[in-house]
């Protein structure tokens, strides 16, 4: 897991060997990956970059590499929802040795002291999308890599910005699949919300559980760390201002955790996993 490299660049064709829906081509990407829905959101992250590249953009993908306080780093905008995950993630191991990813999202939140603004920080997904079925059975865990959920830990911490860690439910739909009632639309299962609450799921969104299952197919490093917009218990939701401060802390959260991610590699050496002894 200590191998952090580009593919190769060398290729015969250019187009041939980009990739069919994120446009990328080996040497185009980096090893670390911040993964956002929002296209607006990958631009946001970009402006902490130094050496940025032109962006890569191709249907809904917008993909931007640069380096951060010296690590090479991507930040690259998928859309909304588990398929568009799953396009961008297959096609980025096709390019990358080994990514590293971490999500940074926008959620809803299901616990009743929950604040907007908050940050959750997943340990494992509920699957409730079933994108992820196509590659597994239903019951396998959509679980975070230990040293992803350590590094945020360590970037909240640092950041000293409030926040929550657990269970994140990724549903298929924003609407029926959260348990929201539109008016002609009608949820199945209006009552979603309070029974992820009641078995202590902390947030709600469209991304994460099928992220966290590809990259354990893998057996790479995935992660995901999103914003509560919304509390769902209260039926309230940010703000303008809110929303600005609520992806900031995202933002930077998302960025701080790669910046610890880095020094577990270069502290781990040639073991294949980071541990506490190791220090930071």
């Amino acid at each position: 897991m200590n191998k952090r490299t580009f593919k190769s660049a060398e290729i015969v064709s250019d187009q041939e060997d980009r990739q069919y829906h994120i446009g990328c081509k080996p040497g185009d990407v980096a090893p670390y990956i911040l993964m956002c829905g929002d296209p607006a959101r990958a631009h946001i992250v970009a402006k902490h970059f130094s050496n940025a590249r032109e962006p890569i953009t191709h249907r809904e993908y917008v993909t931007i590499t640069g380096e951060y306080k010296g690590i090479p780093i991507t930040v690259i905008a998928t859309g909304m929802g588990p398929d568009n995950t799953e396009m961008a993630y297959v096609e980025l191991t096709q390019i990358v040795d080994e990514p590293t990813c971490i999500r940074i999202g926008s959620s809803g939140g299901l616990r009743k002291d929950m604040e907007l603004c908050d940050l959750v920080i997943s340990s494992g997904a509920v699957r409730l999308e079933n994108t992820s079925t196509q590659y597994v059975m239903e019951g396998y865990p959509a679980v975070a890599h230990y040293e992803c959920v350590l590094a945020l830990l360590e970037a909240v911490k640092r950041k000293k910005f409030p926040h929550h860690v657990g269970l994140t439910a990724t549903a298929s739909s924003f609407y029926a699949g959260q348990g929201r009632r539109i008016p002609g639309f009608a949820p199945r299962n209006e009552n979603l919300p309070a029974e992820l609450d009641s078995m202590n799921v902390c947030n709600l969104e469209m991304e994460t559980s099928c992220l966290l299952t590809l990259a354990n197919i893998q057996g790479y490093r995935a992660g995901a760390v999103c914003a509560v917009y919304a509390n769902r218990h209260h039926d309230k939701f940010v703000d303008s201002h809110q929303k600005d401060e609520a992806e900031r802390r995202c933002v930077e959260t998302g960025l701080a955790a790669i910046e610890v991610i880095a020094e577990m590699d270069k502290k781990r050496g040639d073991a294949p996993n980071w541990l506490p002894s190791m220090s930071l």
